[in-house]
């Protein structure tokens, strides 16, 4: 990937997804941006089912996101996603959820911590660190 490159995930809107006005709920495009996290970090060799069985997890600790324009049901999305920061015990990601015709809906971040099994801090283990440095993009 290119230093501007992001991971793509397409999400088609679902029904349930949307609200009174028949627009996506807002609260819903925080799923979006989770559904965007978990396929980049499979992609990348990691899916979360392997951070949780090695005995840790990467936990949301800020969750931001900035509204541009909405989309209703069956309207075929594009959560781009990539790793934008990396600490010693947390990782940032970046999204923007796009869609071809009204171009950026939303835009935003996460931060997370990583912790172990007893829900304490630790730091972000070597190999996902490593994977994590590869693939940081401003």
């Amino acid at each position: 990937m290119s230093e501007n490159d992001w991971h793509e995930t397409k999400i088609r809107v679902r029904y349930k997804d949307t609200d009174r006005m028949g627009v996506v709920y807002y609260g819903n495009y925080l799923t979006y941006f989770e559904i965007g996290r978990a396929e980049l970090m499979r992609d990348l060799g990691f899916p979360y089912s392997a951070f949780e069985s090695d005995g840790y997890s990467l936990v949301v600790t800020e969750a931001n996101a900035k509204y541009h324009s909405n989309v209703g049901y069956d309207t075929l999305v594009t959560v781009r996603t990539k790793i934008s920061d990396l600490r010693l015990v947390r990782v940032s990601f970046k999204y923007e959820i796009v869609d071809e015709q009204y171009g950026l809906l939303v835009s935003g971040y996460t931060v997370h911590a990583c912790i172990n099994s007893n829900s304490k801090p630790m730091r972000i283990p070597p190999e996902l660190r490593k994977i994590m440095e590869e693939n940081l993009k401003s």
